[in-house]
């Protein structure tokens, strides 16, 4: 029997959020649980560090340059083929709800789908209602509210109250995922479901009951040093003057230590409030005695930088806090119980991982790596990527910035195209990534060799197809 897959996205959600994997300061027993019930993955990276091209990459198991999706605003070419489409043709049925941000969803457009293989599409981009299409806002306007009025809440020190828990967003994309957990059983095929809530993306507006359950002085300050971007990239500077030059910008020079605090605790506090929702389908699962059939997979598709080197939201940006994400697979019978693994996986590697668990080929213009071993075999070695690749390909909305980052369990290295600036990390001496050691003629070797497996990395992203059909 194949198994269905409930598969849990949640968006920008850093991967130290989790209780069970060290965050004592934040509160998620539903995730903890799927810890302790199966495979926890420590060093999961994702492929670009904002949404759409990151998306589009874990969807196919391509690199976002490969997909043609690099940057927010662009749409899937039509040929690319999606996980829940091979799914679909193998007798699966697919659903969603949320967003899926494989195209543009700008101005009230609505955004527009390449053959996908969702047979369900409970679609919301994000909560507030700026077109009609929007699926959450169809419900909300069922129950006889408006997302309107329900936003009242007070507003302080960039966190926002947000509406009642029984109307957020998130609660919607769990009762959509609910209902179809429940419609299974009668249809009989194996099915596939995306739950994609928007948060904890910004702005930091969680339900008061959650919020009330953080108290800011508990939570830690950001990562910072004063005079740290003398010898960082033009892009950090550049993203902290834009910061502090428009409305609703954020740079932690112009923010408090206790106003930082508060900006945590409400985003844990959003964290919390999926955990919640993540509780609830886990239950719908085993109420409806589909849970041993089903694996489980809670993940986010890039991080938030929270303050950390003086930097909010997302960007041109390559630290662990931007790219490194929680990934968590449960299938109790046959994925391994309580293991962490601490393997490098890049998101890539979910498709071919999912295809091999469900019995299905894994199509030839696939370049993620399956790592079902690492599930199934509690004894197989915790190895599984030399090295971590990632991608940014001009989607800063206000400057022009490429760059690629290549991440050995030692260094990290960063290079932004076309301006002769980077970044090099000895994650040994220095892991929370403060000193640039791009410039130090001490590490000019390493920077060299690092330079060669980046140049390889992203060679080796081209295109695998058209497939070969001669020899000549």
């Amino acid at each position: 029997m194949r198994p269905n897959i409930l598969w849990i996205c949640t968006d920008q959600q850093r991967f130290d959020t989790v209780s069970s994997l060290g965050n004592l300061r934040i509160n998620t027993p539903h995730v903890d649980q799927l810890v302790e019930q199966g495979v926890a993955f420590t060093q999961a990276y994702c492929q670009s560090p904002v949404c759409t091209p990151s998306r589009a990459s874990f969807l196919t198991g391509r690199y976002p340059q490969t997909t043609r999706c690099r940057q927010n605003g662009q749409k899937m070419p039509d040929n690319e083929r999606l996980l829940p489409r091979m799914l679909a043709d193998a007798g699966y049925r697919c659903g969603l709800s949320g967003k899926l941000h494989l195209a543009s969803c700008a101005n009230g457009r609505v955004e527009e789908r390449i053959d996908d293989g969702y047979e369900v599409f409970h679609w919301s981009h994000h909560p507030q209602p700026d077109w009609p299409e929007n699926a959450y806002t169809q419900w909300l306007t069922s129950k006889g509210v408006t997302w309107e009025e329900l936003y009242q809440g007070p507003e302080k020190d960039y966190v926002k109250h947000g509406i009642p828990t029984e109307y957020h967003q998130t609660t919607w994309c769990a009762e959509k995922a609910i209902e179809f957990i429940n419609e299974a059983p009668a249809d009989g095929r194996p099915w596939l479901f995306s739950v994609n809530m928007f948060a904890p993306h910004h702005p930091f507006d969680p339900s008061p009951e959650y919020l009330a359950r953080y108290r800011p002085e508990d939570m830690p300050v950001p990562k910072w040093r004063d005079g740290e971007l003398e010898s960082k990239s033009n892009f950090q500077r550049l993203d902290h003057e834009w910061a502090h030059n428009s409305p609703g910008g954020m740079r932690v020079s112009d923010i408090t230590p206790q106003q930082s605090q508060a900006i945590t605790a409400a985003y844990y506090a959003m964290c919390e409030q999926i955990d919640d929702q993540v509780g609830r389908m886990l239950a719908a699962l085993d109420a409806s005695g589909q849970r041993e059939n089903t694996i489980v997979i809670f993940m986010s598709d890039h991080g938030e930088m929270l303050g950390d080197h003086g930097l909010y939201l997302k960007g041109p940006h390559f630290y662990d806090e931007a790219i490194h994400v929680p990934l968590v697979m449960s299938l109790p019978g046959t994925f391994a119980g309580g293991l962490r693994r601490s393997a490098f996986v890049e998101l890539t590697d979910l498709c071919p991982t999912l295809l091999e668990c469900c019995g299905l080929r894994v199509e030839p213009q696939i370049q993620g790596e399956s790592f079902r071993k690492l599930l199934v075999d509690p004894l197989a070695p915790d190895e599984h990527r030399a090295d971590v690749y990632c991608e940014y390909t001009n989607s800063w909305t206000h400057h022009r910035s490429y760059g690629s980052m290549l991440r050995t369990r030692d260094f990290k290295l960063v290079v932004y195209h076309g301006t002769g600036e980077g970044e090099l990390y000895d994650l040994r001496e220095d892991p929370d990534e403060f000193e640039n050691l791009w410039s130090n003629p001490a590490t000019q070797a390493v920077k060299l060799q690092l330079m060669q497996r980046l140049f390889d990395r992203s060679f080796f992203t081209l295109d695998p197809m058209p497939p070969r059909l001669g020899p000549f």
